[in-house]
């Protein structure tokens, strides 16, 4: 295996690879085998797996099952979930692992694993570590394990929907992308009371209307322009394994995560006064001062869903969210990300009042923009980029230069930020300011300062 191993697959918060290309159903059985030869050094005897609704899923799945099973260990098959549905199996059903088979938001050709054993998301490190103990062919080999089925979903939504209590019912907009969301979404939020409309909720891999990335606004236009048609209150939108919630309103403003991160912070916080709430290094610099106004201990992280679970156990943090759409629940739920079910806790929020649009356009706000993306030649160069912007760059007018993941410079009126992203070759940034005129003049900032250290031939998106 390793001469065929593509090192490049195997990324800083999960596994991901071009179908037949860097992701073969042969490597993908050899990594079940790795995944089972590293539950039982942690003492656990059983996976729990699932699949998004990708056509290359059925084979892929198949391969998984295979390799885990080629290890001793026993698995439990979920079928089609999203990916929250198998963090919640491992609770439920006591397995303490999990792996998803899922593309996420990526193109339809690529395919990939999130993976949870012994209670810890695999990232970082520990993926690298699982890439080197193939690679050496340190792999358990015994009596294949068991494989049992097991239909998830009526105790994921019976949970939910204890949990939740809607004060009054909604009508909404549920866009799945076509993603696997799609097959639970609406029952979910029926079960809560709501009238659902759904758009693009039947599951298909080709992903033929619009790609499952609710984080880009043009995936929005028809949920803005189907909440207006239907005069629902809402509209709820999902990537495409169901981890990531895009939310936009009756009057077509989006309501990105880190805004509604603070709606999650105000009611956690009455429950958890004190609590520890995290957000990510691309949220708006609002965020902070809102949690410490509503008693809570603001706290900033890297970004990375497995990355935001670690320091959340590291912690005790009740809450936490990235821009992208990750929000993670620690107060009433279990802290993974999961996009279903924090569009039933907004759908909670909201149904308190009678305008839900007038409580979201309420939110502390401020001039912006949305992920924006510098992309690069080779996977690598990315990294290159933001080590020579941190070492090299030099902003005059910041108040303060924050590390701990790329580059966000903060000023008196708003924030710029460089990340090298995790899973593409690309370079993300973000600006936020209290006025047009402060964003333009913190771009240009940053402007100067990526053209003197990657020259005037890179092309900027802003």
């Amino acid at each position: 295996m390793t001469s065929t191993l593509p090192a490049e697959i195997f990324k800083a918060y999960d596994i991901r690879g071009i179908v037949d290309k860097t992701l073969t159903p042969a490597i993908v059985r050899t990594i079940g085998q790795a995944l089972g030869t590293l539950a039982v050094e942690r003492q656990c005897d059983t996976i729990a797996v699932g699949r998004d609704g990708r056509l290359s899923g059925p084979t892929l799945l198949a391969a998984l099952i295979d390799g885990i099973r080629a290890s001793g260990v026993h698995v439990i098959d979920l079928g089609q979930v999203a990916t929250p549905m198998t963090y919640f199996a491992a609770h439920e059903l006591n397995t303490r692992c999990s792996v998803m088979l899922t593309g996420s938001h990526n193109p339809p050709d690529y395919n990939g694993l999130k993976m949870v054993i012994a209670g810890e998301t695999l990232s970082g490190a520990a993926i690298q570590a699982l890439r080197e103990r193939i690679e050496r062919n340190d792999l358990r080999t015994a009596a294949p394990g068991s494989l049992t089925t097991c239909d998830i979903a009526p105790a994921y939504i019976a949970r939910i929907a204890d949990d939740i209590k809607l004060t009054r019912p909604l009508h909404i907009v549920v866009d799945a992308g076509n993603g696997v969301a799609g097959a639970f979404a609406p029952k979910l939020y029926e079960r809560l009371g709501c009238q659902v409309t759904p758009i693009f909720c039947d599951v298909d891999g080709a992903f033929p209307n619009h790609h499952p990335d609710p984080s880009q606004p043009k995936n929005l236009q028809t949920l803005i322009a189907r909440v207006r048609q239907e005069n629902a209150e809402l509209g709820l939108a999902f990537d495409g394994d169901g981890d990531r919630l895009g939310v936009v309103t009756r009057n077509g403003n989006i309501i990105y995560p880190d805004r509604q991160l603070m709606l999650y912070a105000a009611d956690v916080l009455k429950r958890a006064p004190g609590a520890t709430i995290i957000f990510d290094i691309k949220s708006t610099r609002l965020l902070a001062p809102w949690i410490r106004r509503h008693g809570g201990t603001p706290l900033m992280w890297k970004t990375g869903h497995s990355l935001i679970k670690a320091k959340m156990k590291e912690t005790g943090a009740q809450l936490a969210g990235e821009m992208s759409g990750h929000t993670f629940f620690g107060e009433r739920w279990y802290g993974f990300d999961d996009g279903l079910y924090t569009g039933a806790r907004l759908l909670e929020i909201l149904s308190q009042h009678a305008d839900v649009s007038a409580v979201l356009n309420a939110l502390p706000n401020s001039a912006s923009t949305p992920e924006l993306s510098l992309a690069c030649a080779r996977e690598g160069d990315q990294h290159a980029l933001i080590a020579r912007l941190q070492k090299e760059a030099r902003f005059l007018d910041a108040k303060e230069v924050i590390h701990i993941d790329g580059i966000r410079v903060e000023y008196e009126d708003g924030f710029g930020l460089a990340r090298a992203s995790n899973t593409t070759p690309t370079v993300v940034l973000r600006f936020e300011a209290d006025n047009e005129e402060a964003l333009q003049r913190i771009q240009r900032d940053f402007r100067e300062q990526l053209r003197a250290v990657a020259g005037d031939e890179v092309e900027l998106p802003f």
